[in-house]
């Protein structure tokens, strides 16, 4: 059995455990989440998270995409979560980071996958994400 046991959490109307593992790309994946540009964006990641009252629990960025576990009320929404990330990150880095701006039209994808977490361990989701790095 394992020792992961769930943590709820609640707004005015609704309990809730809703985790979400969540990943998107540059623009034509390019590896541009260097060069301070992943540092940056994981204060940009936090300060979004934190503004909207949800809960990283763990942040990777690699060169060509971002790896997210992250908990949302459900009434705000995951959808809207990551468009104000990417919104807010893809203004932010374009203007501190100039040379982003000739590599890359817009800085993200359209696109991002998103999985909720509930068949896996927490635990084996996060040691899954911050093995990511070593690869």
């Amino acid at each position: 059995m394992s020792d992961y046991t769930i943590k709820y959490k609640s707004n005015l109307n609704v309990v809730y455990s809703c985790k979400y593992q969540v990943i998107w790309c540059p623009k034509y994946r390019r590896s541009v989440l260097v060069k301070g540009v992943d540092v940056r964006l994981k204060e940009i990641i936090q300060d979004v998270a934190t503004e909207y009252k949800c809960e990283i629990l763990e942040l990777e960025v690699m060169p060509d995409h971002v790896h997210l576990l992250v908990e949302v009320d459900p009434q705000f929404g995951i959808h809207r979560l990551i468009k104000l990330m990417k919104g807010r990150s893809s203004k932010l880095i374009r203007e501190e980071f100039k040379w982003i701006k000739s590599r890359l039209p817009t800085l993200w994808t359209n696109s991002y996958f998103v999985s909720t977490i509930g068949g896996a361990p927490l635990e084996v989701v996060k040691q899954y994400i911050e093995q990511q790095k070593h690869k």
